[in-house]
């Protein structure tokens, strides 16, 4: 027990030591803690940061805007596209229900005028608007009178209309170009041969290969302005490889922590302090679907291991084929 109470103490002091000691000083070595510059911020400011913190986890729902009103009616194509397909269902049929109950109430208004009602007038005239909206019409309930005509054919124009955009949407939601990329769960920071780097993989998850992908890396941080504004800084860290011709399995992108790099002096517990994130994006084209796709991610330092590397999962069988193990895309190891 005492050698595990040892053992314990020994890893979160190396844990503390790396928080505070510069990504291009980390070492497989390191047990001692090096002092690292960490700017100390107040309460108010720590509370800000974390509230402009662009974690990928919170969401367009988890945000409230104030003094922006979200009109629902001046972007309904907008919101159609991005509703989720439970609440792109709920709507609909709520809405399919809706627009029949206010057309039957429209027939009852002209008592006598559609003929071949069966039993319970306001929901045989409910089928017969369904019947109309569609512009089925099995003949067994028929207008009789000019005001059941007109509403009739008021309500065949709905219901084209309503067809139309309904199929447009539909088919919208479904073609809209999505990109199955799959990101690593954390990133590592590399330092094989002394040159620390920071690396991140991804994936292919479609047999179809995506062309000329472009990818970008970016350091995001809330930082104080002079004037004691908080103002979102975004660095873009250069990758050694940011167009990838063909990408058919899967790519590690690499940035090399350079004196140059917007990362080169930090520490991890000075990027927590600015509520820093790993901004990624990658763009290409679909090569079975012809239309260019996109994904993005993001990583808190929290994410980032030192001194690890990514294990192989592209392998080569006997038989001369290749085997793509995507059960260990997200494994690391130590070097």
């Amino acid at each position: 027990m005492k050698r595990f109470f040892h053992h314990y103490k020994k890893r979160n002091h190396k844990g503390e030591a790396e928080r505070h000691t510069k990504l291009e000083d980390v070492t497989p070595d390191l047990h001692t803690k090096e002092g690292g510059r960490f700017r100390l911020t107040t309460k108010e400011a720590v509370r800000r940061f974390r509230a402009h913190a662009l974690v990928e986890e919170k969401s367009h729902r988890d945000v409230v805007r104030v003094g922006l009103k979200d009109s629902v009616w001046s972007d309904l194509y907008h919101h159609a596209l991005t509703a989720s397909w439970p609440a792109f269902a709920a709507i609909a049929v709520v809405s399919y229900v809706l627009i029949n109950l206010v057309f039957a109430l429209l027939y009852m208004l002209a008592p006598g005028q559609i003929t071949g009602l069966s039993h319970g007038v306001l929901l045989s005239l409910f089928f017969f608007s369904v019947q109309t909206l569609s512009t089925v019409g099995y003949g067994t309930m028929s207008p009789i009178g000019a005001y059941a005509n007109a509403v009739v054919s008021l309500e065949v124009f709905v219901g084209m209309m309503l067809t139309a955009l309904a199929t447009g949407v539909v088919f919208a939601r479904f073609a809209r170009p999505r990109a199955r990329l799959m990101f690593s769960n954390i990133a590592v920071i590399s330092n094989e041969g002394g040159i620390p780097a920071l690396c991140i993989r991804i994936a292919n998850l479609r047999m179809s290969v995506i062309l000329s992908v472009d990818i970008e890396v970016a350091l995001s941080r809330l930082v104080m302005s002079d004037n004691g504004h908080l103002v979102r800084k975004f660095d873009q860290l250069l990758l050694m490889q940011s167009h990838v011709p063909v990408l058919r399995f899967a790519f590690v992108m690499a940035h090399v922590i350079t004196p140059d790099s917007p990362l080169h002096g930090k520490t991890v517990a000075e990027l927590e302090g600015e509520e820093a994130e790993i901004i990624v994006t990658v763009t290409g084209t679909d090569e079975a679907l012809g239309q260019t796709v996109f994904a993005r991610t993001a990583y808190r330092f929290d994410r980032v291991q030192h001194n690890h590397r990514f294990v192989d999962i592209v392998l080569s069988r006997p038989d001369g084929r290749i085997t793509v193990d995507y059960t260990r895309f997200h494994d690391v190891e130590a070097h």
